[in-house]
């Protein structure tokens, strides 16, 4: 029997990423695009968000989903690649879960999750002490000094100082700030940007770079 497809779910940001480093391998990533209430800091940037895997050596496939029919559009792409397992970088939240089980179990692939109950502030700490750095390219109003803020291993501390100063998730897990991942130890060279505007959608902020 043919062995098929490890495909990773992944945005760019640092819980996708670290997952890959926790599997080692994939054979590529997907990126999927959803219709959001608010425009999604991953997508605004999306030629970085694929930059950053190519850079780490992972091939990427973009695909637009139709409002109505994520689900059904996923498991129809995971089916006609031929991926046997999907790898993503859920943490804590029970929904996501369910979600990404429904979608492998529909699509006859293995679910991998190898950040599912970490503690998410020792996993924050983890993340950056394995190599990752990362740009602030999305943050919720009480967060805003955090946009267009490069993090690594120096500056995860006052990070997760804010968070609990806010009183929300250092892990950013739903949603309190996005990340794009510019250099980690399987990059190959790091991603280079330059900063183009700072937009306000209510009490969200995004970021958008070249």
């Amino acid at each position: 029997m043919v062995k098929g497809l490890r495909a990773l779910f992944s945005s760019g940001g640092k819980d996708s990423f670290y997952a890959l480093m926790k599997v080692s391998k994939v054979d590529l990533a997907l990126i999927l695009s959803y219709e959001f209430p608010r425009p999604s800091p991953h997508l605004v940037n999306m030629g970085k968000s694929v930059e950053t895997h190519l850079k780490a050596g992972v091939p990427v496939l973009v695909k637009h989903l139709r409002k109505g029919r994520e689900k059904e559009e996923t498991v129809e792409l995971l089916k006609r690649l031929g991926v046997s397992e999907i790898v993503a970088g859920d943490v804590y939240v029970e929904d996501h879960l369910k979600y990404m089980e429904g979608v492998a179990r529909d699509a006859c692939a293995t679910l991998i999750e190898p950040l599912w109950g970490e503690d998410p502030e020792e996993l924050l700490y983890k993340e950056f002490e394995s190599g990752l750095r990362v740009l602030v390219i999305g943050c919720k109003k009480g967060l805003k000094r955090w946009l267009g803020v490069e993090v690594d291993r120096d500056g995860v501390v006052e990070l997760a100082e804010s968070c609990r100063a806010m009183g929300v998730d250092p892990l950013g897990e739903r949603g309190e700030y996005h990340t794009l991942v510019i250099n980690s130890p399987l990059h190959e060279e790091e991603v280079r940007y330059r900063k183009v505007s700072a937009e306000s959608h209510g009490d969200y902020y995004v970021l958008r770079v070249a």
